[in-house]
């Protein structure tokens, strides 16, 4: 093989290309992870039967009057 004469049977060229594609892939790969756990994950659909929840014991409660919760209930399931 042509690298063996220059480097005594070993390619380090070989090294020296996927190195920095490997750290790309990873450093990108980090990136989408971090991204993912950022956003909560998977989980979107807890978030609005939570946030109606607590509105609707913030109701209850007699923090908001009917009107403002009807409207941030509709603000809620659109």
């Amino acid at each position: 093989m042509w690298w063996s004469d220059w480097w005594g049977g070993y390619a380090p060229g070989h090294w020296m290309f996927f190195g920095p594609v490997m750290l790309i892939i990873f450093a990108i790969l980090c990136i989408a992870v971090m991204f993912f756990m950022m956003r909560g994950g998977a989980v979107h659909g807890d978030r609005g039967a939570r946030a109606l929840e607590i509105l609707k014991e913030r109701y209850a409660r007699g923090e908001i009057d009917q009107a403002e919760f009807e409207e941030r209930r509709r603000f809620l399931e659109a």
